[in-house]
């Protein structure tokens, strides 16, 4: 018997007066973080939620986040976050999806009305029965969202203490959703085993500070698997202490740092990029050498690191950053290119402990090396790290997993001393920023745009979001459409990481001879 929640937990027990997490100005330690998860936990309990049972989680990097997830899982129920920037339609269809029966929101802000969105999607679903408001201000106590509840009205009188409801290591702790390999978003049912252990191992990647000190800056979303796993998680496990950042921007980050004398950073390139930006900027002066001389760890992941990036940045701060290669279905970590125990550049490294992986063919044979030539395929990978499988999807599972075995979708190349390097994806999904992206849902939204015809959605190369998603489109006869009005049209549709910033007008596209479309030619421009 086990449960997730144990992360917190255990930090409560050895280090309660040690700070757990930081916000501007509020700083809570360890016993006041779980005695609040404690209240989260008596009042789902309250309000019917079963072990088993899902809550949704819609929350930037603040304290809400940890305080509803380790607050849920103390209860037994299913954890299901949601990227805060869905529209409701989206947010509907993940309710819905999941079976969530109650849905935590922050209310946000004008430039992040999350709260209205989620309330809309709420009252569309008849299986979501319990809405809680996360407000903006700390402690209020009215919600902005007529009809809503706030936490801290919900939570008011509820018992800090709370015995956990203990789970078997195999059951679903956390369901993340991902595009996946193909249609439309599935969610990938993680363990209370798949994430403890990626936690544990992610947290033995991370190079100590001499002093003792662990602070890392939470810029990466906790909403995905890379944030919940390496940051949060991870950091519980070491008893360190995180910096919350909701929004990343590289002078705040870089105040930050200086600041509370940050000695852990993971994020995506384009955070990389935006570091180095804001240090090189004329406009604000910072302690460089301070900043360097605390962060003594640099975690890399999401989408390929560029060489020029990776060495720009170790020349002005000082440390290697380390390259990781993971997916949502692996919870994340499988691959870790570690500057410490050897690194090449352009790889993903190896596998961490205790996962195994291989290259094979679209018939799961492995593929060996033949010759002088490194070896091929398709990457597969197994261990405690593997999901369950796709939530109520099991046609799909039998297709991507097969006796322990996760097939990527991520075509690589492994060379002689067992580095891993990506080459191509089997499928067509875009990463951008670090978020995937599947063509086929953006180019069904478009689809439904009167005047287009045919839409064909490909990634693109981009300097700072490593793909960028460009559309190409023919419209129908007589139809005219310009394509600021076809972008805004998506945008109203579709989160802020889907929509095509790129759209080019096509009289045709290139097609194989059965009519599938080209798209490689289409990237190749």
């Amino acid at each position: 018997m086990f449960n997730l929640s144990t992360l917190l937990e255990d930090g409560a027990r050895s280090t309660p007066e040690k700070e757990c997490l930081v916000f501007g100005d509020t700083r809570l330690n360890y016993a006041i973080t779980d005695m609040i998860a404690n209240q989260v936990a008596n009042l789902l309990v309250s309000r019917g939620i079963e072990p088993g049972d899902r809550v949704a989680l819609a929350s930037p990097n603040l304290p809400y986040f940890p305080f509803v997830y380790f607050g849920a899982l103390k209860a037994g129920a299913v954890v299901v976050p949601l990227n805060v920037l869905l529209t409701p339609r989206e947010i509907a269809y993940h309710l819905e999806d999941s079976g969530a029966k109650a849905l935590f929101s922050f209310t946000g802000s004008p430039e992040l009305p999350l709260g209205e969105r989620s309330f809309e999607a709420f009252g569309q679903v008849d299986t979501c029965e319990v809405f809680i408001d996360m407000p903006a201000a700390a402690g209020a106590t009215e919600s902005d969202i007529q009809g809503a509840e706030t936490i801290w009205a919900a939570l008011n009188g509820q018992p800090g203490t709370f015995e956990t409801v203990q789970r078997n290591g195999d059951d679903t702790a956390v369901i993340i959703y991902t595009s996946g390999t193909t249609g439309r978003p599935k969610g990938a049912e993680l363990s209370h085993t798949n994430l403890m252990m990626n936690a544990v191992v992610s947290a033995g990647l991370v190079n100590p500070h001499p002093d003792g000190r662990d602070v890392s800056l939470v810029v990466l979303p906790l909403f995905h698997i890379f944030g919940q796993t390496v940051m949060l998680n991870a950091v519980l496990y070491r008893h360190g202490t995180m910096v919350l950042l909701p929004r990343f921007d590289g002078a705040q980050a870089l105040e930050l740092m200086q600041k509370e004398g940050v000695t852990g950073f993971a994020g995506v390139p384009t955070m990389y990029w935006g570091l180095l930006n804001a240090a090189r900027s004329t406009e604000a002066e910072y302690d460089l050498e301070r900043i360097a001389d605390n962060v003594v760890d640099a975690v890399s992941g999401g989408s390929a690191l560029p060489a020029q990036l990776a060495e720009d940045f170790t020349k002005l701060f000082g440390v290697g950053i380390k390259e990781g290669y993971g997916l949502s279905e692996t919870s994340p970590v499988a691959s870790f290119n570690n500057p410490n125990t050897g690194a090449k550049t352009g790889s993903i490294g190896r596998p961490v402990w205790g996962v195994e992986m291989k290259l094979i063919d679209p018939e799961w044979n492995e593929v060996v090396k033949e010759g002088e030539e490194d070896p091929v395929g398709e990457i597969a990978i197994r261990g405690h790290l593997i999901m369950k499988g796709y939530h109520n999807r099991p046609e799909v599972n039998a297709e991507v997993i097969k006796d322990g075995w996760f097939r990527t979708g991520d075509v690589a190349r492994r060379d002689d001393d067992g580095f891993y390097f990506i080459i191509d994806r089997s499928k067509d999904m875009i990463i951008r920023g670090g978020y995937n992206v599947y063509p086929r849902e953006v180019e069904e939204a478009l689809m439904t745009h009167e005047a287009i015809s045919l839409a064909a959605v490909v990634g693109v190369p981009h300097q700072t979001h490593g793909e960028e998603i460009k559309a190409f489109v023919i419209l129908k006869d007589g139809a005219e459409a310009t394509a600021e009005e076809l972008t805004a049209f998506a945008q109203e549709r579709l989160a802020a990481y889907k929509y095509p910033r790129q759209i080019e007008f096509r009289d045709e596209l290139p097609m194989t001879s059965t009519g599938k479309i080209l798209k490689r030619e289409l990237r190749e421009g």
